[in-house]
């Protein structure tokens, strides 16, 4: 398996969105390998070059491009460990561990590499529809922040968080040895699977509400009379509680399973997959003034909920698209989730600001009408509703093709339908499932699933990547296509080199300590990764300094390093990002757009 691995499938015969064009790339390997897997298995060939980023010529002459970097010269931001440390990844990631640790999986690369694929597609897109533009440069020390907006906006809000932070979380253990993660979206289901395990009331009362927001704060402090519940209990003791119960319970599979199952071929591990509908329309989108952003007078209908899909569509609406959110009746409940501001969730902002809304019952049958009706004017619709939920009301991309055969129909989803035994396919239940739990640590960490919702972004993005390539073959073939992302392709790109590692006959966890940050007199700092071990060496001098004072020491040592966010509050004025952050109109942090076009 490659890293990436994409497949197109179509009704028919058609080209490749990029075929023909031919792909030239430099620059930091990490960002740009995922890019370059990418944009090659969508058609591009690859060239020798010198080009900063990665440049796609036209047999007619036409060439975009894509600079990638770390940073802004000069930066402490220098690799994947100073990008984590400086963003408050390690903060966010060792919320439930009690202190900041660094993610052993490449996460603020690979998220790059799937934006600056972003970045190339709007690009063209935009330059079938008569714009000028020509770059897309793209920082990974930008896309850090935005990999980690909605815990920074919600750290800069005006009141506390919903749940209260502290260590703790899932996965529970059995008496057996098991560990597993347990998914209940319903207080009554989860109720139900701890009386299920005769499991004390209080604890279980107690334990509901930071097991649900812990998507929100990124740890869950769950009473430890829970745990001792599981661990007088069998995993077949487990399995038929949440059976009884309707929770839905999924053991860690291993790094070697999980090779094993790829190499069986009993899982198709594409992150997306593209249909071209069998309708023809005009070929051609919306002209475009060159000054405008990519997708101006697009739009796009987003019906979803959490962090992917809204993810998706934010992510559209920062290159120009119109976004309206199709909400129940009554609007979205997590609009009032803590903490806010002027009112709202900052949270909730982080992801749909701008965008605009239109209630929706699906169950009417008025409703679904004038939805077909707002599909039948718009370029996208999106949704993450369940599987088979949009075809059970008359919704899916056949129904609205009727109404607009050139519609770019996308859906995001857990599994895509590709395992036969998936649990219930929320971002902690796919990292269980596929070992990204123990790809995410060193091999002196227990294999645990991060509690931020490292598949839930990837996958946003990479759902937002599905979306440009379809909206580029409909410009280029005038027909609507649908597309579909997953997180499982999240959870494949994060776990491919350790993978890769494991059938090379060498150990696929990354070696102990890995990416810890180092104790100074007063806060953290975390080395570069080719550099960890020469800091590790003025360990005792680092102790006893003062951040600044034990990172100039260093540099001073050739040493690369930067210091570690142990506030997220104080990021906005921190100068390693000036510039990159914003206030809205209701007070809430933003971060700009990861993008600089031209």
């Amino acid at each position: 398996m490659t890293s990436g691995t994409v497949r197109i499938s179509s009704t028919g015969n058609r080209s490749l969105p990029l075929q023909g064009m031919r792909l030239r790339t430099a620059g930091p390997p990490g960002p740009v390998a995922t890019a370059v897997e990418h944009v090659r298995l969508l058609g591009a060939d690859l060239v020798p070059g010198d080009s900063n980023g990665l440049a796609l010529t036209g047999a007619d002459g036409m060439s975009v491009e894509a600079g990638v970097s770390w940073a802004a010269p000069g930066s402490e931001v220098v690799d994947e460990a100073t990008a984590q440390a400086a963003a408050g990844l390690m903060l966010v990631h060792g919320r439930r561990d009690g202190a900041p640790r660094g993610l052993a999986v490449d996460y603020t690369a690979t998220a790059t590499g799937i934006l600056t694929v972003h970045g190339l597609l709007a690009t063209l897109i935009a330059r079938t529809r008569g714009s000028t533009a020509t770059v897309a440069d793209v920082a990974v020390d930008r896309v850090a922040l935005l990999t980690v907006s909605q815990y920074l906006a919600a750290a800069c809000a005006d009141d506390e968080e919903a749940a209260p932070l502290g260590q703790g979380g899932p996965p529970f253990t059995t008496a057996d040895g098991v560990l597993f993660e347990v998914e209940a979206l319903d207080v009554g289901v989860w109720a139900d699977f701890w009386r299920e395990l005769d499991a004390p009331a209080q604890a279980l009362r107690k334990g509901w509400r930071p097991f649900q927001f812990r998507y929100a704060t990124a740890c869950a402090p769950i009473p430890t009379e829970l745990h001792a519940t599981t661990a007088r209990r069998t995993w077949g003791q487990i399995r038929v509680a949440a059976a009884a119960a309707g929770a839905d319970v999924c053991r860690l599979h291993t790094l070697g399973e999980r090779a094993e199952e790829i190499r069986a071929g009993r899982e198709d591990s594409v992150p997306w997959e593209l249909t071209l509908g069998v309708e023809n329309r005009s070929a051609g989108g919306s002209s475009m003034s060159s000054v405008d952003k990519p997708l101006a007078g697009m739009t796009v209908l987003e019906a979803g909920r959490r962090v992917q899909a809204p993810l998706a569509a934010h992510l559209l609406g920062l290159l120009g698209a119109e976004v309206v959110r199709i909400e129940p009746p009554g609007g979205d409940p997590l609009r009032g989730m803590p903490p806010t501001c002027s009112g709202i969730s900052a949270r909730w902002l982080a992801l749909n600001r701008g965008k605009g809304a239109v209630e929706i019952d699906i169950k009417s049958a008025d409703d679904r009408h004038r939805l077909c009706a707002l599909a039948a004017e718009a370029d996208v619709f999106l949704h993450n509703w369940a599987p088979g939920k949009a075809e059970q009301f008359g919704l899916g991309a056949d129904d609205l093709w009727a109404a607009n055969p050139g519609l770019v129909y996308a859906y995001t989803s857990g599994w895509a339908g590709r395992l036969d035994d998936a649990p219930m396919g929320t971002d902690f239940m796919v990292q269980a499932r596929t070992g990204v739990g123990a790809a995410a640590r060193p091999a002196d960490e227990a294999p645990v699933p991060s509690l931020m919702t490292l598949l839930d972004v990837l996958g946003g993005m990479l759902g937002t990547e599905a979306i440009l390539a379809g909206l580029l073959t409909r410009e280029q073939t005038g027909r609507g296509v649908r597309v579909e992302s997953a997180l499982l392709g999240a959870a494949n790109l994060l776990t491919a080199p350790a993978l890769d590692r494991l059938r090379a006959g060498v150990e696929p966890r990354r070696p102990a300590g890995f990416r810890r940050p180092l104790p100074t007199a007063d806060g953290l700092l975390a080395p570069a990764d080719n550099d960890a071990a020469a800091a590790t060496a003025h360990l005792d001098r680092i102790q006893q300094l003062p951040t600044g004072d034990a990172l100039a020491m260093l540099r001073d040592n050739g040493i690369r390093a930067t210091a570690v966010t142990t506030d997220l509050a104080a990021l906005p004025t921190d100068p390693r990002f000036a510039g990159s952050m914003h206030t809205d109109a209701h007070g809430a942090l933003a971060i700009s757009s990861p993008w600089s076009l031209r």
